[in-house]
């Protein structure tokens, strides 16, 4: 299984960005799905996940509002939608593919086996 993150970059405070995560090697429907973060110097954290089959989306706090996370199954893609970034929005973005999570355990990044490379999301004032 490989995925594969795009559609980082450099923006203005408030501006949007959409990254997406394209999976091969295996259908990705029946997988929880997910965005994690890491910040200069910060350990990677949670930002988003949905479910398998679609079912069911978690936000961390500070993007709660202004992220989207969706999926097109036809395209084996997720995507995350982001607006009104904010400097503080400055990180590495990772997908990353679960099979078999449970939901209580969706925002721990122990609970993926596969990732994605990341991409560079940089967010300036």
């Amino acid at each position: 299984v490989q995925l594969q993150a795009s559609g980082g970059g450099s923006v203005q405070a408030g501006d949007s960005l959409s990254l997406s995560c394209a999976v091969s090697g295996r259908t990705s429907n029946s997988a929880t799905m997910a965005w994690f973060r890491q910040g200069p110097g910060k350990e990677r954290e949670f930002v988003a996940a949905i479910g398998r089959y679609g079912g069911g989306t978690a936000y961390a706090d500070s993007v709660k509002g202004r992220f989207t996370i969706s999926r097109d199954s036809a395209k084996n893609t997720v995507y995350l939608q982001m607006n009104s970034l904010k400097p503080e929005d400055t990180a590495v973005y990772y997908c990353a593919a679960g099979w078999g999570v449970i939901v209580s355990a969706r925002t721990s990044k122990n609970a993926y086996n596969y990732w994605g490379q990341g991409t560079q999301v940089t967010v300036s004032s």
